[in-house]
């Protein structure tokens, strides 16, 4: 067995721990997707209940009322600051998912570097083997074909 061949099981490991960090990374990627368009959807949702709060309150409005629309404010500042928590672990789960992955890829591509110079090396020695074996051949032909032309001289 060929040291490219005893390689393939490593590789065929390396292959598939590189798919697998790939999946938990683009996982990770739609996780972190999907919490930046809740915090997205809050603050866009906060704006625009800022936005009737003002126009209520300079059309005039009870101070309940006021009360009501900051305490709800207050209430979407808090949800908002816990999306962006939300986020931030988001990100540093894609980030670390991402390292993992290079990682897992840049040992799989040295491994197939490794693989492809062994294939080569592999694929010299049989050529230098198959020159090796001509040129034996041709030495064991020579001397016959030298005694072949020497025996039709001296009946001439």
């Amino acid at each position: 067995m060929t040291k490219s061949q005893r390689l393939k099981p490593v590789t065929r490991v390396a292959e598939n721990r590189e798919q697998e960090a790939a999946l938990a990374m683009a996982e990770a990627q739609q996780a972190l997707n999907e919490c930046e368009a809740r915090l997205n959807e809050l603050i866009s949702y906060r704006a625009e209940y800022h936005m009737h709060y003002k126009a209520a309150s300079s059309a005039g409005m009870e101070a309940a009322q006021i009360q009501d629309y900051r305490h709800f404010i207050a209430k979407l500042d808090q949800a908002i600051s816990r999306q962006l928590a939300l986020v931030d672990g988001a990100r540093n789960v894609y980030e670390e998912t991402k390292r993992q992955w290079f990682a897992t890829r840049s040992k799989s591509l040295a491994l197939d570097k490794v693989v492809t110079r062994y294939r080569h090396e592999e694929a010299r020695s049989a050529e230098r083997r198959e020159q090796g074996e001509a040129d034996e051949r041709n030495q064991h032909l020579k001397p016959a074909l030298s005694l072949d032309s020497g025996d039709e001289g001296d009946s001439g």
